[in-house]
């Protein structure tokens, strides 16, 4: 496949080739080239330079690009904005370089671990080579909006929904480090049309309605064996910390089942979802 890149076409101001028109129609209305006595090929001469002139013009709007086609073969581009004249015989193809937005469909797919999530982003695009778009594929918008969606789906593959290791990232709970990885994705993916991928972001992710109630009580379940493994973790050292301050401290002479005892009771304070009451232990009637 031929490959095809952006160059800068030949141009001229298209102020001073309308002066050229102006004294080009002076010279016809009071030089006597319209004359039915004047010379014939001087007439003939004139119209085709008159002809070639307003054929050649154009107007460039700002973050516009004018690609220039002769004869079947691409000879560049403008892309400065303002009035122009090139060849006439060209072919003109208008192509935005303003920045696109693109928000695609929610779509259905399976994450990491399988289960069937829905998913959808917002992919921020701009044209960079005119030339690329118009001729390395059919429809550049189009090829945009199937590759997105294709990298979408490769990304979501990759990462699971949601996950309880804190080292392992997930679609929900590293949304920068996906995004970013999403835009690398989109922007190999459309480097061959000439187009950069300014941003991307995801804008809807949610479990399918399928399984979204029992994802849910699962969410549920995780968090709470997660927050109940951490008060453990921390209600162990506790206890830990208590027995050996009050070791040191010599204030008390504990004993193995005497310290067996304390951290059972410790251990039911600290770890118990409800307030415990305590029961006062103030000695005995008789010796």
């Amino acid at each position: 496949m031929e490959k095809i890149k952006e160059v800068n076409a030949w141009k001229v101001s298209g102020y001073i080739m309308i002066g050229i028109l102006l004294i080009i129609g002076y010279l016809f209305f009071t030089g006597g080239i319209l004359d039915r006595h004047a010379n014939p090929i001087l007439t003939i001469f004139s119209i085709a330079i008159f002809l070639g002139i307003v054929g050649g013009l154009i107007v460039v709007q700002p973050n516009e690009a004018k690609v220039l086609v002769f004869f079947g073969n691409y000879i560049g581009t403008v892309s400065a904005s303002g009035l122009w004249w090139v060849n006439p015989l060209t072919l003109r193809k208008s192509v935005s370089l303003r920045i696109h937005n693109l928000n695609s469909e929610t779509l259905k797919v399976n994450d990491l671990k399988g289960n069937p999530i829905e998913i959808a982003a917002v992919v921020v695009w701009r044209v960079v080579d005119s030339a690329k778009a118009l001729f390395d594929v059919e429809n550049y918008q189009e090829f945009v909006k199937i590759q997105c969606e294709t990298a979408i789906r490769a990304l979501a593959s990759q990462y699971s929904y949601d996950s309880t290791e804190e080292k392992k990232e997930s679609l929900r709970g590293n949304q920068a480090e996906v995004s970013e990885e999403l835009r690398k994705e989109v922007q190999a993916r459309l480097e061959i049309a000439g187009i950069e991928v300014l941003e991307s972001r995801i804008s809807h992710l949610a479990y399918a309605p399928e399984i979204a109630q029992v994802m849910l009580r699962r969410q549920q379940a995780d968090a709470i064996i997660a927050a109940r493994a951490r008060i453990v973790e921390g209600a162990v050292g506790m206890v830990e910390h208590a027995i050996q301050l009050l070791s040191q401290k010599k204030l008390i002479d504990l004993d193995s089942d005497k310290k067996a005892q304390m951290t059972n009771n410790l251990l039911v304070a600290l770890v118990s979802e409800h307030e415990v009451t305590p029961v006062m232990n103030t000695g005995t009637l008789y010796s």
